[in-house]
């Protein structure tokens, strides 16, 4: 620590001097264009020879302390030298990680600290609705890395990790962030069109542990009567909780009459820009047919 403060000081004056240096060359410089001009020459070029010798008293003691700075440093043992450096950035990462933890608290990351680093806790929401929890458990070590967490194993953390642990902390915690809060709300919407809005499907819905792939078979009224679709939603983007790919198909039929066409396609338009339960809402509000102001 002394050390470094010397080497701050040190840095300090040898920046004044410098600048002081600066000053004395940029004098020098007007008062040769001065000496082009006949009047008071002799008195200029006296003062001239006044600020070189200034100049160059200036740059022999910014060569003395430059030799003093690096004797002190060759005197550190490197092996002293680098398990400080070590032991600082470890602080470092455990100082940023409280920071980070405060700063997205209100995004639904929390932590502590532990005996060995930090155990973060990311509670998923969607709606308002506030869902499942995960924790990651961190060692602050060098190389950070994870000692518990309870983050689904269909979740890529090994490959979010990988990415973005050892750089960059925030990071990885915020992209975590992303698909745990996504799997929790395309999950959540799977969960509300099975237990809520039963009585419009026909067969169970079917989807995958990620719930990024759902397909059922609904059916809905329009003018007194019943109607099947099958729809198959897509989610490549794993940090979303809309589908990037929606397929809304007739069944038992090749061709639908203009009216059915219609419904099928609004219904697509639908399943993109809305959740699953807000469609089927809008179905049951209704009286079972489409509310196509959904569609603004």
């Amino acid at each position: 620590m002394e050390l470094a403060n010397t080497l701050k000081q040190d840095g300090e004056s040898r920046g004044g001097v410098l600048a002081q240096l600066e000053r004395l060359e940029t004098q020098v410089s007007k008062f040769h264009k001065k000496l082009e001009e006949p009047q008071d020459a002799q008195a200029l070029e006296a003062r001239i020879h006044e600020l070189e010798r200034l100049r160059d008293n200036l740059r022999a003691e910014v060569k003395q302390r430059q030799a003093g700075v690096k004797a002190s440093t060759a005197n550190v043992e490197p092996d002293q030298t680098l398990e400080i450096s070590e032991q600082e950035i470890l602080e470092r990462k455990q100082e940023n990680v409280k920071a980070i933890l405060q700063a997205y608290r209100f995004t639904g990351i929390s932590g502590k600290l532990t005996s060995r680093g930090v155990c973060v806790c990311i509670s998923t929401a969607f709606e308002g609705n506030l869902l499942d929890s995960y924790f990651v458990d961190l060692v602050m070590e060098k190389p950070l890395w994870i000692h518990h967490h309870s983050v689904p194993v269909f979740i890529p953390l090994e490959e979010i990790s990988a990415k973005y642990l050892q750089t960059n902390t925030q990071r990885f915690l915020f992209v975590l962030c992303e698909y745990l809060n996504a799997y929790s709300g395309r999950k959540y919407q799977a969960d509300r069109l099975q237990n809520d809005f039963a009585a419009f499907l026909v067969g169970p819905l079917q989807r995958n542990s990620l719930c990024n792939l759902l397909s059922f078979t609904y059916k809905v009224k329009l003018k007194g009567q019943s109607f099947p679709f099958c729809a198959r939603l897509l989610y490549k983007d794993l940090t979303t909780t809309l589908p990037t790919d929606v397929t809304v198909t007739s069944q038992g039929m090749e061709a639908l009459p203009s009216t059915w066409e219609e419904q099928r396609a609004d219904h697509e338009n639908l399943f993109f820009t809305k959740p699953l339960h807000q469609v089927f809402t809008s179905f049951a509000r209704k009286g079972e047919k489409l509310d196509i102001s959904l569609l603004s």
